[in-house]
């Protein structure tokens, strides 16, 4: 076997020397081909070749974001110059160190052409979202506001994915392939269930993956999945057989969120009545619904505001930290925190004059179970301070708790390594 040539990933991205290949994708009941994913390879015969190679160089040298760009430019551009068009599909992946970086300057011509003239679903992963939850929120309402859809890719392969699903509200749900490739257990029904139940409160359409035997469509069709992909329809090539009478019914798109600046508070106080307490009441629900977080286990999201960082005290900083070793995703906010108070906890900090800095808040949001607590803070001075009043409500529906739940999470910080 003839030695690969070695090549630097500067030089594949400042030559765009990236082959993009595609996948086709198709619906299970007909067999029609409805969308193509579009897939990177790096220069044939290199040592960068290898899709994980290239990113393993990309992120080695920190220019992932050049490198996702570059990727996604020349998918869009095969698929315009193969003559794709509407209603056919086009899935393209965004690396999760790449959320919120902004097309460099000579591509946007190239872009906007082809959001106008695509349909345009862009795949992203639970990692996109834990990494970076406040700039994937922004990121996802920007493509939204483009015309774009967005697929969740990979759930099922980790918990996270069905626990932030709520936050993204995808209008593609991709299933990892081992729910349709391993042998029926009790994980996989569990994970089948709570899929099931976060599409159908989306309306989003399901997509199987990892489709190699006639065997696969009846397991994917049993899963709830409509369409799918895999090497029984087809392997990566850079061929595209255009047609123009098929592909994915979506949903109507989802409406961006992004204008929406309410607290938690003001979200659930317009649809809630108020009461009112003292500290000593409000710490028993906040605590039982700590208790419910642990309780729904690994796909769980607990976000939490303290006012001030002085009331994450110990015991309850501990507390979060054992929460966070058994759920998919544990955020506290106070004036003054840390970026991860403790290891596990994600962080975030405002100012003492921002409008959460008067809120606290707890919700607990799992493919089965969503709640939130919100109150602010009357502005009682001096005495006990288990005696300070809040106005206050409490919601079990779904929707609201959502909707406060991702008020919070727009505001916690990226992971460190991002």
């Amino acid at each position: 076997m003839p030695a690969l040539a070695a090549i630097t990933i500067e030089d594949v991205i400042a030559r765009r020397a990236i082959r993009a290949v595609y996948q086709p994708i198709v619906e299970l009941a007909s067999g029609r081909v409805v969308a193509y994913e579009a897939l990177a390879r790096g220069p044939a015969g290199t040592t960068l070749e290898a899709p994980l190679d290239l990113l393993d160089a990309a992120r080695a040298a920190g220019l992932i974001a050049e490198l996702d760009w570059a990727c996604r430019v020349v998918a869009l551009q095969g698929a315009l110059d193969a003559g794709l068009r509407r209603p056919m599909r086009l899935f393209v992946n965004v690396a999760a160190d790449a959320v919120g970086t902004p097309p460099p300057p000579a591509d946007l011509p190239l872009v906007r052409r082809a959001l106008s003239e695509l349909d345009v679903v862009f795949e992203i992963t639970e990692q996109a979202i834990a990494a970076k939850p406040a700039e994937m929120l922004v990121t996802v309402d920007r493509l939204r506001e483009l015309g774009c859809a967005i697929a969740l890719d990979d759930v099922g392969a980790d918990q996270r994915s069905l626990a932030l699903m709520p936050f993204i509200a995808p209008e593609v749900v991709k299933l990892d392939l081992r729910l349709v490739q391993n042998r029926p257990s009790v994980e996989i029904a569990a994970i089948a269930n709570a899929v099931t139940a976060e599409a159908e409160r989306g309306d989003a359409v399901i997509v199987a993956e990892g489709i190699e035997t006639p065997e696969h469509i009846e397991v994917a069709r049993a899963l709830g999945a409509d369409y799918g992909q895999g090497w029984l329809f087809g392997r990566p090539s850079t061929d595209i057989a255009v047609t123009t009478t098929s592909g994915i019914r979506l949903s109507p798109r989802r409406r961006s969120s992004a204008h929406d600046t309410r607290t938690p508070f003001e979200i659930v106080s317009a649809e809630r009545e108020l009461r009112r307490g003292d500290k000593a009441l409000l710490l028993t629900i906040s605590r039982q619904l700590e208790r419910q977080a642990a309780i729904q286990g690994g796909a769980t999201v607990l976000l939490a505001t303290f006012q001030e960082a002085r009331h994450f005290t110990l015991p309850t900083a501990r507390m979060y930290q054992r929460l966070a070793g058994g759920a998919a995703f544990v955020g506290a906010l106070a004036c003054d925190l840390d970026p991860e108070p403790v290891p596990g906890v994600r962080g975030a900090r405002f100012g003492r004059t921002d409008t959460l800095a008067r809120e606290w808040n707890v919700t607990v949001t799992s493919p089965h179970f969503a709640a939130a607590f919100t109150a602010r803070d009357l502005g009682d001075e001096g005495g006990d301070d288990m005696r300070r009043r809040f106005d206050f409500a409490l919601t079990y529906d779904r929707d609201l708790a959502v909707h406060a739940a991702r008020a919070l999470m727009r505001a916690v910080a990226p992971t460190a390594a991002t």
